[in-house]
């Protein structure tokens, strides 16, 4: 082997076993726990058994909840690239002087536990708060419930993931340039025809971060759906704590929680194709 090959292989050895040590060889034994069976007080019985992944494939309940928790990550991931690209561009344009501070703006919700953020939008969003108050200084006979809904859940993680969003946007903004916008200006396109033929095929690379960066916080966050939602909201992390922590069946957290890495796979898979689509 060449010396050169000796020398990559051995500054790749720590990182490799790193990766094995905390990822693959917790994830393998996650999914020999899917096959176990647990009894009524959790015990584990001995023995492999199809039983917990023949029972998942045959009951619509997680059928629907997959269907619900991949529908309302894409849904958050929609309305947060939505709320974040203007604020992105704007940053991307602002004077150098400018840029640091308003970034720094941008990311200091990320100070804040988001136990702390969610516990606030739950006053915000209630019966008594500034939402529904404004709904009824405005004439509204009875504001509708944004708590313990799937509304606040989506509220709540969207304000919650925007600096993420926001942050790979940026980071993806490398090839859009001020030059271009004023050529295509000085050809006669329109303020809309610029952002659709320059600006917007110009930034898809941070769009597509951003999107996957989202779209996956969003399906494994826990804290903010189980808040905000009340019990009444069902997703697969909310499941999976109710699995391993209230009901005590192992074998079906570590089946739903091996069906959320099968997603991440699936959202890595179809980033890496658009990704060289666009090259």
């Amino acid at each position: 082997m060449p010396i050169a090959s000796r020398l990559a292989l051995a500054l790749l050895l720590p990182a490799l076993l790193v990766n094995v040590a905390v990822f693959l060889i917790p994830m393998g034994n996650l999914a020999l726990l899917s096959f176990r069976s647990a009894s009524g007080a959790g015990a584990l019985l001995e023995g492999f058994t199809l039983a917990t992944w023949i029972k998942m494939f045959g009951d619509r309940f997680y059928a629907e909840l997959v269907f619900d928790s991949v529908a309302i990550a894409l849904s958050i991931t929609a309305l947060t690239l939505v709320c974040s690209y203007p604020i992105a561009l704007f940053i991307h344009r602002a004077p150098d002087r400018w840029k640091n501070l308003l970034v720094v703006a941008c990311v200091s919700p990320l100070l804040v536990s988001a136990v702390v953020r969610t516990y606030g939008w739950m006053v915000i969003l209630g019966d008594g708060g500034i939402v529904a108050a404004l709904l009824r200084g405005l004439g509204m006979a009875k504001a509708p419930r944004m708590v313990f809904n799937t509304t606040g859940v989506v509220v709540g993680l969207v304000e919650i993931l925007m600096p993420y969003m926001i942050l790979a946007l940026i980071a993806g903004f490398g090839r859009l340039s001020a030059s271009l916008e004023e050529a295509a200006a000085s050809l006669g396109a329109r303020p809309f025809t610029v952002f659709r033929r320059v600006v917007l095929p110009l930034t898809l690379p941070g769009i597509m971060l951003g999107c996957l960066l989202a779209f996956v916080l969003a399906v494994s966050s826990f804290i903010t759906p189980k808040l905000l939602g009340g019990g009444r909201v069902f997703l697969l992390a909310t499941e999976i704590y109710d699995q391993a922590i209230v009901t005590l069946n192992w074998p079906v957290a570590a089946a739903l929680s091996i069906v959320v890495l099968v997603i991440f796979g699936i959202a890595l898979m179809l980033y890496g194709r658009l990704a060289r689509a666009i090259a």
